[in-house]
């Protein structure tokens, strides 16, 4: 289908969105640190990236934190310190088949071999249950992704990975701030990778970031985002260019000085949403809190249930139309998405998975939505499942 100049500029455009999806939170603090570093004349890695580095890792209480430029890198680069402890090209790393495609591109970029396994569409993480049958002598790590902001089942994940002498590498692209039994997500496994990009919590606009306890992982981080080098140009390993800028580090910096307050509002927003589409039970899969979390709330997530007698397209088309953004709830990797076909999986194999993004999707509960915003969400549920003769 040819689209000309002015179709393209109707299909772009986001503006009109009554209940948009995403947001981005750029500071009087980040736009005075942008200026002095534009005065600077220095907007490669600098001063502001290193401060950024040292208050992320101070947010969660952990040692050392490592900039990249994306949140893929930062999956990619973690993965790639695996080399650096005997894992070699095609060795295996176990992630959920319902994910962001980034994460199994970025196993993939590091040279390893995905292995999927499926998850609980209760939750939209990876079953802990399923993951020792995916383990063979070819497994090095497991990549647990925190979806939503959800926290996978880390204390099962942890004991799994110790009793198979596993690396555990969180994929917490989406949890900033998130909980699991009293402990920050990203704290869990030996690294976590956060994704900085313009809808999450924190965000750089682009970029990403991980965290780590241990300083020889630090090292060999800062030499793998810098081509693998070390020192003045000794190329120690195969490395990557993935170096975020002073730019970036200053719309992060002023993400940082208002965390709380941003994690607070997207907090208030989802737990009012959980309470409104408690009427829904018997419609929709909604995202849930435990007892033993908090989650960090990048999106809501609504899945139809076997029940509903009408498609998520029907569902997505009338808010839509009534002006409420959403997304599809992702793809199970290895059986919906063609560019991983050559694995040679079926579809059938991963059905949780599947169904989720048969019948799933997620809207936006960011920082610059107020209550009536969600109010007009579920007026416009309502509105739908009455004209579908549901209520």
């Amino acid at each position: 289908m040819k689209i000309n100049l002015e179709q393209s500029k109707t299909l772009i455009s986001k503006a009109d969105y009554r209940v948009p999806f995403g947001t981005i939170s750029l500071t009087s603090e980040a736009k005075k640190l942008i200026k002095e570093a534009l005065d600077r004349k220095w907007l490669t890695r600098g001063k502001l990236v290193q401060e950024f580095e040292e208050k992320f890792a101070s947010l969660f209480g952990v040692k050392y934190a490592v900039t990249v430029s994306s949140g893929t890198d930062a999956d990619c680069i973690a993965l790639a310190v695996l080399y650096d402890y005997g894992a070699k090209r095609g060795d295996e790393v176990i992630i959920p088949a319902l994910t962001f495609i980034a994460t199994g591109n970025a196993v993939l970029q590091a040279g390893f071999k995905p292995v999927f396994v499926d998850v609980k569409k209760e939750t939209l993480n990876i079953d802990p249950a399923r993951i020792e049958k995916a383990i063979t002598n070819k497994t090095r790590a497991i990549m647990p992704v925190h979806l939503m902001g959800k926290p996978a089942e880390m204390d099962k994940i942890m004991a799994i990975a110790r009793r198979h002498n596993l690396f555990v590498v969180e994929d917490a692209a989406e949890a900033h701030g998130a909980q699991y039994k009293g402990k920050y997500v990203g704290t869990f496994g030996q690294m976590a990778a956060f994704s900085l990009y313009a809808a999450h919590i924190v965000t750089t606009i682009e970029g990403g970031i991980i965290i780590t306890d241990d300083k020889k992982i630090a090292e060999i981080l800062r030499s793998l985002r810098n081509h693998g080098i070390e020192g003045k140009f000794r190329a120690k390993r195969i490395g990557f260019s993935a170096k975020m800028n002073e730019i970036e580090a200053a719309v992060g910096l002023g993400n940082i000085k208002i965390f709380d307050k941003i994690l607070k509002k997207r907090r208030r927003n989802l737990l009012y949403l959980i309470d409104k589409f408690r009427k829904f039970d018997d419609i929709f899969l909604s995202i849930k809190e435990e007892n033993n979390e908090k989650i960090g709330p990048h999106a809501f997530s609504i899945v139809l249930k076997d029940n509903s007698r009408f498609t998520k397209d029907e569902f997505v088309a009338f808010l839509d139309k009534r002006g409420i953004d959403s997304r599809n709830l992702f793809y199970s990797i290895p059986t919906q998405c063609p560019s991983y076909s050559y694995l040679g999986h079926k579809l059938g194999e991963f059905p949780e998975a599947e169904y989720c993004s048969d019948n799933g999707t997620h809207i936006g509960i960011h920082q610059d939505l107020e209550l009536k915003d969600l109010d007009y969400v579920e007026e416009n549920v309502e509105e739908f499942l009455r004209a579908k003769g549901l209520r």
